[in-house]
């Protein structure tokens, strides 16, 4: 939890007063799609992603007509090197890497995610094109939209791709 949810809570509370004073500021959580629904033996992780989501909410309508925003990418499994290492380590039980795939991996999304598309939604959601007070939501994972956001502002939760890791941008003008 420290590092799921209280380190992007403190980054925030530090990030976010320069923010404000230059009237711009993007802020992008790296939730997962465990954050938008539950898995069983996973309680920890499923509590930090909710929880980052829901500051995730927070933050941007409190950030209303600051000229900051504040979303969460949510996405499903992402090809990493944790991955591929729980793909070998469930292949040794008398079970090939590619059935883990097809029947562990990918049973709720047709392909890994890659890491390149999640810096493509990642820079989108830093740019001036992603200001408008809209939400919005992408799904390409659990094959079906997952989406949390609250009406009317730019708190989007974006179920298309993402690493375990997050990042909070803000640029200077």
């Amino acid at each position: 939890l420290s590092i799921l949810l209280t380190a992007p809570f403190t980054l925030i509370k530090a990030a976010i007063p320069h923010m404000y004073a230059q009237k711009w500021g993007r802020i992008v959580n790296i939730a997962s799609a465990l954050g938008l629904r539950g898995a069983p033996f996973k309680p920890a992780y499923v509590a930090a992603k909710h929880g980052l989501v829901g500051l995730t909410k927070s933050v941007a309508l409190e950030s209303v007509g600051q000229g900051v925003t504040c979303n969460a990418v949510c996405p499903g499994r992402v090809r990493t090197p944790l991955v591929e290492g729980q793909i070998q380590d469930q292949a040794r039980n008398n079970i090939s890497p590619e059935e883990v795939m097809s029947r562990i991996l990918l049973a709720r999304q047709p392909r890994l995610i890659e890491p390149s598309e999640i810096a493509g939604v990642v820079a989108f959601l830093c740019s001036d094109a992603a200001a408008t007070r809209e939400s919005r939501s992408v799904s390409r994972a659990w094959r079906r939209a997952v989406f949390a956001s609250t009406s009317g502002i730019a708190a989007c939760a974006i179920a298309a791709c993402a690493t375990r890791w997050w990042w909070t941008w803000a640029r200077t003008r």
